[in-house]
């Protein structure tokens, strides 16, 4: 029989999907799953945008140019100013999603063997597209105690090695909702710097900051013009995760070059989607008020909630929607399959993602889990009755 190779053998299954089949299976025997594994918002994608993709009179579904479309680019390009982020639209490459913005970043500037470092727990795919690249992850830690707050520079100092090449971040932070403060990103600037490395940052939460916290970005930190990569998505922005845009951003021509060589390779990004993606840039100013306001509440509501279960622990998110809370278990991946197995609330169950998946660093987040409050409040209650349960009656077995 043919042998897989060792790249696929030594893939990472997502935590955030790896329970499907146990959920799917739960849903057959008539239990309702409260989906807070993955951050999939039940917020209606704006009608606006879906009516720019109805309305399109295309009589054939063409190719995209390799960047992507001229006329996207340059509203981005729109967006990113309003954002303080000077760019232009030969600075910025199309993605297939987050996700191939992420792969592309990893394979324009790094080599098999090479390390990157990643403050950990991180979203679980840069474990997966550096696996498939044959790059090292490098994990520095933080902790649930001091809310996943950046270590400090003499942790990061210690990680770097001749084969370092990059730092990547999320900020906001997926899994954790850590918001980077200005400090921190010039903390990392200042390494970036000394050692001659990129810095990955994936901004795809930018509009998500709580408590008047304001983002700010990689691309705008003066002095790291020739070292920073933006990653960015439309998905969470305007809850259009199926849209599968993204976007590539940097100043440095060199990457740009690279980066489209991997985009000619895969052609194009989708078409009907970057007609969406251009006319969300030009909904009214206003429209992330109500969002924002949403986000706000829920994300209080669950934190509360989970603060006042017997041994849960959970630091308040400052972004994004996930929160990273420590349960009162031994291990959260054999809780999250029970949950899904073997518990029912009121004909109804929850389903997480473990945080284990989320480190690089064997052993750690065995008793975390994240949670995306993507669902609206009375679902978020009723989510929190079911674990509440569950747990009571997890401990007593």
């Amino acid at each position: 029989m043919p042998v897989i190779s060792h790249r696929g053998a030594h893939m990472p299954p997502s935590p955030i999907r790896k329970l499907v089949p146990f959920a799917d299976a739960a849903k057959k025997w008539g239990t309702k799953v409260y989906h807070l594994n993955i951050g999939q918002p039940d917020i209606e994608t704006p009608k606006a945008i879906l009516d720019a993709v109805r309305n399109t009179h295309m009589k054939v579904l063409e190719y995209s140019p390799s960047a992507g479309f001229d006329s996207y680019r340059n509203k981005l390009v729109e967006y990113y100013k309003r954002n303080d982020i000077d760019v232009t639209a030969g600075q910025i490459i199309v993605t297939t999603g987050g996700s191939e913005a992420i792969m592309f970043a990893i394979q324009s500037c790094l080599d098999p063997g090479d390390e990157i470092i990643i403050p950990e727990p991180f979203y679980a795919n840069y474990n997966g597209f550096s696996t498939s690249s044959g790059v090292k992850v490098v994990p520095i830690p933080s902790s649930i105690e001091t809310g996943f707050a950046l270590p400090p520079i003499e942790i990061f100092e210690k990680a770097v090695t001749t084969r370092t090449k990059a730092i990547m971040i999320c900020n906001p932070n997926n899994p954790t909702g850590y918001l980077y403060s200005l400090e921190e990103l010039n903390v990392l600037k200042e390494i970036c710097l000394k050692h001659d490395l990129f810095l990955f940052s994936d901004e795809a939460y930018r509009e998500f900051c709580y408590d008047g916290n304001k983002h700010v970005s990689a691309l705008s930190l003066e002095g790291l013009e020739e070292n920073a990569i933006l990653l960015d998505t439309i998905s969470k922005r305007y809850s259009a995760c199926g849209g599968r845009i993204g976007a590539f951003v940097t100043r440095n021509q060199d990457v740009i070059n690279a980066a489209m060589k991997f985009a000619q390779a895969r052609l194009s990004p989708p078409s009907f989607a970057q007609i969406l993606g251009e006319a969300a840039v030009d909904l009214p100013a206003d429209y992330f008020n109500e969002v924002h306001a949403e986000y706000t509440s829920r994300r209080d509501l669950l934190v509360k909630r989970l603060k006042a279960i017997p041994g849960v622990k959970c630091p308040l998110p400052g972004g994004a929607f996930y929160a990273m809370a420590q349960l009162p278990v031994d291990s959260a991946d054999k809780f999250c399959q029970w949950l899904l197995e073997g518990f029912s609330h009121n004909g109804a169950t929850v389903m997480m993602a473990p945080a284990a998946g989320f480190y690089a660093t064997t052993g750690k987040g065995k008793n975390e889990v994240r949670l995306a409050y993507v669902l609206n409040k009375d679902d978020i209650n009723a989510a929190m009755d079911c674990l509440e349960a569950a747990l009571k009656e997890y401990k007593g077995q």
